[in-house]
Order: structure tokens, then C-alpha cells, then sequence
């Protein structure tokens, strides 16, 4: 079977085209004549057509990747041609699946990112439904509960977070570690997840318990879907982990084999809080799930390059729970992952 065209010139589903002009216009906000790096996928091919379209008709300069056509997957490290492309380009946008042992690809790619300043859109395990539900938020809306959450966190010395599943863990934080917004409209500061919504930092230290009944992160997100029936628990000390217990001693396996291939894989190095308002349940896709008001983490890299955190990682895996109560500095600001704010009150 030939390969696709890699020019996308490809027809997709028309449900696909509200996610993607939100991607183009709304997030990443494309203007005519700038040079923009499209990279995706055999298995995400259709998203990618429909991105590509929106492109064009921001009058981009547009370069399309597909992944297998430039190298065998797992990929080793950041295809070449990719790395070159993005040389010479304002935006970028990966629109691919996740499959293990490509991390390191990925971080070679926003690195390029970071350095040049890119509006980079970061696509990762992109889903049809994840394009008809988290990709058709309000990302205006997404961005004011952002800029309140952010105004109630950046100067918190302690948050407490409890859930209906189980967690209960203290952290404190750094006053000379910043506090990113990633509300889904990108800017050179700092390349985010599409869809975006979420508020995080580098925690100081954490302690307690954190019982992931959601999904677990990177290439682990596929093959264990959502866990509501079979939550993992997580016992942290000092920020690093010091037990798991699931009834899945695969997932216990595996998770932590991944938490210790390195130094610090095993340290919490995100502390988030998820602001996409379209995004209501948990449906096993770390991309979207992490954005679902609620607090998740990660073990692992602490975005040092943005937060400013004196430690870094090559490693990062999130896990997200459900029903989170939050209490900053003694303050609630979320009951049931509902935050306390009247939403028609923000701007």
C-alpha cells in the first residue's frame, strides 16, 4: 500500500474541523506568511489532514511530516529533516502518537522549540475524540479560570489536596519557583499541550498519598486506559516515591520500572491543576484527561527550563485521579473538582 501523500491533501471527517480551526486560529493563532512544521502520523493521519487544511487557510507557509516516512518507530531521536524544518520556522505543531521510548525525541524537539521561541502546539496521543471534545473548548473561557487559579496559587505556601478515591497529600512550594499558565492560547513562552488547561509548577516537596484512578501518562496511557476499577496508590516521601499498590501487578511493574530509569524519574517535578471546562469526565487519554479541573501530577521532569526548578530529569509520566477537594494555604478554592468561582464572573 503506498504511503499517504505528504502534503496531507487528504479528505477527513468534517466533525474534525471545529477542533482544528481552534488549533490554528484560537491557540496557536497563525498569521499569513509564517512558516509552520506539521509532524504526524500513519495512525493520526486524518487529524493531520484536517489541521493541514486550517494551515493553508491561514495562509501558512506550511512543511508536513509523517513520522514513518522518515524514520522506524520507536523513533531513536528527532528525524533529522523535522529538526530542520523547525530551524526556520515561528510555529510547530506534533500531532502523533506516543510509543515507548520516544520521550527523548519529543523533549529534543521542544527543546528546538524553547530555544527559538516557537509557538509549538504538542499533540501528543491525539484522538478523534479527544478533537470533538477537549479540542471544541472555550479557550477564552479556559484562560480566565487559568488567570484566577493562577492568581490563588503563585504565592501559596502550602496546598492540600484530598480525594473521593483516597488521596491526601501536603505540598509546599518554592517562592523562586514560577508558576505556568497553559490555557490552551500558546505564546513564545512557553510550548503547551492541545488541548490545553492547566496551571502547574515545580512542587517544593510533597508528602502523602495520591491514588490515581484516572490514567497513568506517556505510552502507559494506551495500554491501561482508565483505571477507575483498578486505582494505583502512590505513597510519597519527600517528593519521591516510596510504594505503589494496585491490583494489577503489571501496571505496578511497569510503573515502576519507568519511575526508576534515572536519578530523579521517581521525584514528583509537577504539581497541576487541570482549567479545560469542556472536559468532564476521564476517558483513559492522558492528553485530554489531564486537563480536567482536578489536581493531577508527574514523577520526573519539572519543565526546569520555564519553572526555573535547580534539577531536571529525562523521564516525565503524569497520573491523573477524580473528585478532588483543594485547600490553598487553608482557603478551599475546589470541592468535587468543582473550582469555587462564579464562571460569568471571570473575563
Amino acid at each position: 500500500m503506498p504511503a499517504p501523500p505528504t502534503d496531507l491533501a487528504m479528505r477527513y471527517s468534517e466533525d474534525l474541523i471545529e477542533g482544528a480551526k481552534n488549533a490554528v486560529f484560537t491557540c496557536l493563532a497563525v498569521r499569513p506568511g509564517e512558516r509552520v512544521v506539521l509532524i504526524t502520523d500513519h495512525q493520526n493521519q486524518e487529524i493531520g489532514a484536517a489541521l493541514a487544511a486550517e494551515f493553508r487557510e491561514a495562509r501558512a507557509e506550511l512543511s508536513t511530516f509523517v513520522l514513518e516516512d522518515l524514520a522506524a518507530r520507536p523513533l531513536k531521536g528527532l528525524p533529522a529533516p523535522v529538526a530542520a524544518a523547525m530551524e526556520t520556522a515561528q510555529v510547530s505543531c506534533y500531532a502523533a502518537s506516543a510509543q515507548q521510548g520516544e520521550l527523548t525525541a519529543r523533549i529534543e524537539m521542544t527543546k528546538i522549540a524553547t530555544r527559538r521561541r516557537m509557538r509549538h502546539a504538542h499533540m501528543v496521543n491525539i484522538s478523534r475524540r479527544i478533537m470533538l471534545e477537549g479540542m471544541r473548548a472555550d479557550f477564552q473561557q479556559v484562560d480566565a479560570l487559568s488567570r484566577w487559579v493562577l492568581g490563588r496559587v503563585q504565592a501559596a505556601r502550602e496546598i492540600v489536596c484530598t480525594s473521593a478515591a483516597g488521596s491526601h497529600f501536603k505540598t509546599t512550594f518554592d517562592p523562586d519557583i514560577r508558576w505556568l499558565k497553559t490555557s490552551g492560547l500558546i505564546s513564545p513562552d512557553k510550548w503547551a499541550n492541545l488541548p490545553g488547561g492547566e496551571v502547574l509548577t515545580a512542587p517544593g516537596r510533597v508528602d502523602g498519598t495520591y491514588v490515581c484512578d484516572g490514567v497513568v501518562g506517556d505510552w502507559l496511557a494506551a495500554r491501561y486506559g482508565d483505571i477507575a476499577k483498578t486505582p494505583l496508590t502512590i505513597t510519597i516521601e519527600n517528593s519521591r516515591i516510596v510504594d505503589l499498590a494496585c491490583e494489577r501487578a503489571d501496571l505496578v511493574d511497569e510503573f515502576r520500572t519507568y519511575t526508576r530509569q534515572h536519578e530523579n524519574s521517581n521525584r514528583v517535578g509537577e504539581f497541576a491543576l487541570g482549567t479545560n471546562l469542556a472536559v468532564r469526565n476521564v476517558i483513559g487519554e492522558i492528553l485530554q484527561d489531564e486537563k480536567i479541573p482536578g489536581v493531577h501530577i508527574a514523577f520526573g521532569h519539572p519543565y526546569s527550563e520555564h519553572t526555573g526548578a535547580n534539577w531536571s530529569a529525562p523521564s516525565h509520566i503524569d497520573v491523573v485521579g477524580r473528585s478532588f477537594d483543594v485547600e490553598v494555604d487553608g482557603e478551599p478554592i475546589m470541592r468535587q473538582s468543582r473550582y469555587l468561582v462564579d464562571l460569568a464572573t471571570l473575563s
